[in-house]
């Protein structure tokens, strides 16, 4: 760094600020202090920087599983988000399982990111004090439990509902929802299957429970399986709800294999906006819960804390919307 600033005529320290980001450079003196780094092939030694300010420059992100395209294209968004602060982006896989989320949670990792940005499915209410760690953390996603730490939150009940809603305007009164876990008391399935069943109640419409299909993993292939449940059943239906996409498009496969016409015969709706939706036959009306709006607050709420704010935590509601495409508009 001394030999840079001798070959540019400024300050070591001008030349930390340029290599820092320092927004209050000249831009002239930014120019000739980069145009000597790239003459002279200057690297800043990161490990150095590292053990001076005690940062790492790596924040985490703690998420069920990638092969869900929810949690891929969220991670996505959170890198993209990271990078603005000049951050990397460290991913761990819990599998949704709650002993695995917890190690998340006590393995010591002071020395392998700054912060931790955390998306719980397996823990519950009695789990809450777990989250008082010494690493600075924000919750992603589900309105599990009022925490201790900055929670950036999916509106699943107004989301589900708007669903729900579109569907009974188009005069859907059979409809099945493919998802719910039984017995589950906080959670995804739970949240939404209850915002699914208030929103008929709503409407004078009585929630048919003999059309509610169970599936373990959110999955294509457990969309599929719970679709031919349903139609082995019997029981009349004019609409699915899938409590996520990939739900709906393994639906959307076997209704399609059962000669079933999309809307005409079955309107379907998924809830996530992935990216396939858009290019699925017929293309996928969903719920968008804000994801990029989502990964932005949570990175910058991460960036506070890690800064040293200990203002009072905040709780963000993203804002959804119902994306109106072929599966129920024809």
């Amino acid at each position: 760094m001394r030999d840079v600033a001798r070959h540019a005529g400024v300050s070591p320290k001008t030349v930390s600020n340029v290599m820092n980001g320092y927004p209050y450079i000249r831009e002239a003196t930014r120019t000739k202090v980069l145009a000597s780094i790239d003459a002279l092939g200057y690297q800043m030694n990161i490990s150095a920087r590292n053990l001076k300010s005690g940062r790492t420059g790596i924040i985490g992100l703690a998420i069920p599983e990638l092969s869900l395209p929810y949690f891929g294209e969220l991670a996505d968004a959170v890198i993209e988000a990271a990078d603005e602060h000049g951050l990397t982006v460290m991913i761990e896989q819990t599998g949704a399982d709650r002993d695995r989320e917890l190690t998340v949670l006590n393995r010591p990792r002071g020395h392998l990111v700054d912060g931790l940005l955390y998306s719980p499915l397996g823990l519950g209410q009695d789990d809450i004090g777990q989250l008082n760690t010494n690493t600075p953390m924000v919750l992603l996603g589900e309105r599990i439990f009022h925490s201790p730490v900055d929670h950036v939150m999916i509106d699943n009940v107004g989301g589900t509902k708007a669903a729900v809603e579109h569907l009974l305007q188009l005069g859907r009164r059979r409809i099945a929802v493919l998802g719910v876990h039984p017995g589950e008391k906080v959670g995804t399935a739970s949240i939404r299957y209850g915002a699914y069943a208030s929103a008929l109640t709503d409407h004078g419409v009585r929630v048919p429970e003999e059309l509610a299909f169970p599936a373990g993993r959110w999955h294509r292939s457990t969309g599929a399986e719970a679709t031919e449940r349903l139609i082995a059943t019997g029981e009349k239906f004019d609409a699915i709800l899938g409590l996520n996409d990939t739900l709906a498009l393994g639906a959307v496969r076997v209704l399609t294999r059962h000669g079933y016409r999309i809307p005409d015969d079955v309107a379907v709706v998924g809830f996530d906006n992935i990216d396939e939706t858009l290019y699925s036959t017929p293309t996928l009306t969903t719920v968008d819960p804000g994801r990029t709006q989502i990964a932005r607050n949570a990175v910058e709420l991460l960036v506070k804390r890690m800064a040293g704010d200990d203002s009072e935590h905040e709780e963000i509601v993203a804002p959804y919307q119902l994306h109106i495409r072929e599966s129920t508009a024809g």
